[in-house]
């Protein structure tokens, strides 16, 4: 009701635009104030939200039931429907004849390679103490003392990043399994670098796997979980050497942002493997796609290897991404969506 009288108050729309989900109860309170504006309602799916849902009660729940009733019912009222996927397009129709245009999310313009200047003054800001007497070194980076330039430290570690709102459908267990493989793998004297693994975020689950990071003893691997300012996310991304994803897709039709954010700062990644994910991970093109914690730790050696001399497949990755040249969101926008608004001139 608040929802409706908020919208009714709006001066007359052409087009309401709804992301769904959340779509309980917002695609029928967006399809009346649409009747009463008599205005076009466009449904932007990101995904079901009954199979989010499913994630909690079960996908038998008499709830997760009607929420899919009623998505499927309400979906079909719009006039015009996006979505992120050619397998949710697919679906859309063949489950719920619906029409959909696909847009794949795209990164904002600021996610892109970070110079080392200001990977310095980012690592320098986020670290809780410089490393040894220097105040001008983090562990990644220093200051030449020559001519002032910013420089990597020699024996730099590798910087894993990963980030997550800590919920059901990212099981963090697998990275950590991982990390430990990677720790016997030095210990048993293959030449790989130290570690750091952020993992940034905030969310439901985080204090759980804090306790089980905290029971870890790493000497080559450090683990860190900060939640960071929004302007340094994509600094961060931009600095690091690789991206890990352990986000599954409750639907198995929708695609994870933060690799599309990954990729616009040209960071190779590692992903868990579900139905749709080749639509965005190209698997030994612009990262590798694993099934379980083993092949993770495999891909890790075999990507950190030699590191940071050794140009490997990680330098290969990340050169594919650079001449890849994706669209940014508002082109992608332009491109995609703009011509459906031409359609009711």
């Amino acid at each position: 009701i608040q929802l409706l009288y908020t919208m009714l108050k709006l001066d007359q729309p052409s087009y309401i635009l709804l992301q769904n989900p959340p779509g309980l109860p917002s695609i029928a309170v967006a399809w009346v104030a649409c009747l009463f504006w008599r205005s076009k309602l466009i449904i932007d799916w990101h995904n079901y939200g009954y199979t989010i849902m499913g994630l909690n009660h079960g996908r038998n729940h008499p709830l997760v039931q009607i929420a899919k009733w009623y998505e499927k019912l309400f979906g079909r009222l719009s006039d015009y429907n996006l979505c992120v996927t050619n397998a949710m397009k697919e679906d859309l129709w063949v489950n719920c004849n619906i029409r959909a245009v696909t847009l794949y999310d795209k990164p904002a313009s600021y996610f892109k390679e970070t110079p080392l200047e200001l990977q310095h003054h980012l690592y320098m800001k986020l670290a809780t103490e410089p490393v040894g007497l220097n105040a001008e070194r983090s562990a990644f980076t220093e200051v030449d003392e020559k001519n002032g330039r910013v420089i990597k430290t020699r024996g730099r570690p590798a910087l894993l990043i990963s980030s997550t709102s800590w919920t059901e459908d990212e099981d963090f267990s697998v990275l950590l399994k991982a990390l430990e493989d990677y720790e016997q793998y030095i210990n048993e004297g293959v030449k790989l670098p130290s570690l750091v693994c952020v993992i940034t975020g905030k969310g439901p689950l985080k204090d759980y796997y804090n306790g089980l990071i905290n029971k870890l003893h790493f000497k080559h691997i450090q683990i860190c979980t900060p939640w960071l300012e929004a302007e340094d996310y994509p600094l961060l991304l931009g600095s690091a050497d690789l991206g890990v994803c352990l986000h599954k897709s409750s639907s198995g039709l929708d695609l994870p942002m933060k690799v599309v954010d990954m990729f616009g700062c040209c960071l190779p990644v590692c992903a868990i493997y579900f139905e749709c994910l080749h639509e965005l991970v190209k698997h030994d093109e612009n990262g590798l796609i694993f099934r379980d914690s083993n092949e993770l730790a495999e891909q890790l050696k075999m990507l950190f290897l030699g590191f940071p001399t050794l140009e490997g497949k990680l330098h290969n990755f990340r050169k594919n991404l650079r001449a890849s040249k994706q669209l940014r969101w508002d082109e992608s926008w332009d491109q995609t969506v703009l011509p459906l608004f031409g359609q009711n001139q």
